[in-house]
């Protein structure tokens, strides 16, 4: 497993990212509802679109990374989660009351998409990687241990940023999804398709 420990690295970004671009939102929800001055309600869909979206799109993440490899569908994705993050937090900056809320939420369906084709694909992709189960599991492991670890810090992250400016959890999205792209372009290595041999 040594050899691939950067591989590893970079992969466990990608859940603690996608948990903390959401979870991250969560004790600040309140302060968001006072600054766009919208109802507890359309606040809360910023969670639950973000979600919804996620879970209905993983059937055809996986289908495409089954197709097109699992790489070729995680780097797309954070892009897209980038963007979306970035949507999000230039419309918090920038704008104001419907017109603000309604671009967050447009922003947040984009990284719902990028999520889907994020996380989910890392699992396969580490089963890809190695072929002891002991290191696969270990491997897993990690990757769990890290979407554990984004859960707990998120709501302290968030009510902090969010100290410092209420829309700082929003522009903090799309910087750590570049984060996360760049360490999956030059760390992972795309395990070789096992070539079947021809029938005798």
């Amino acid at each position: 497993m040594n050899d691939k420990k950067w591989d590893l690295v970079a992969l466990a970004s990608i859940p603690l990212i996608m948990t903390l671009g959401n979870s991250m939102l969560i004790p600040i929800l309140p302060q968001i509802e006072r600054e766009l001055k919208v109802s507890a309600f359309k606040v809360s869909m910023l969670i639950t679109v973000y979600a919804v979206v996620a879970i209905l799109l993983i059937p055809l993440a996986g289908y495409l990374s089954d197709r097109f490899g699992r790489k070729a569908v995680i780097i797309p994705s954070l892009v897209i989660a980038a963007v979306g993050g970035a949507v999000a937090g230039v419309a918090a900056w920038m704008l104001n009351g419907n017109i603000a809320y309604w671009t967050i939420l447009g922003g947040r369906l984009l990284q719902g998409i990028g999520a889907a084709g994020a996380f989910p694909i890392v699992i396969p992709l580490v089963g890809d990687m190695f072929n002891d189960e002991n290191e696969v599991s270990k491997s897993l492991g990690i990757i769990e241990t890290s979407n554990t670890f984004g859960k707990v810090i998120s709501p302290i992250l968030g009510a902090a940023l969010a100290v410092w400016l209420w829309y700082a959890p929003f522009m903090a999205i799309p910087i750590l999804c570049v984060l996360s792209l760049v360490l999956v372009i030059f760390l992972v290595k795309t395990p070789r398709k096992k070539k079947s041999l021809p029938p005798l």
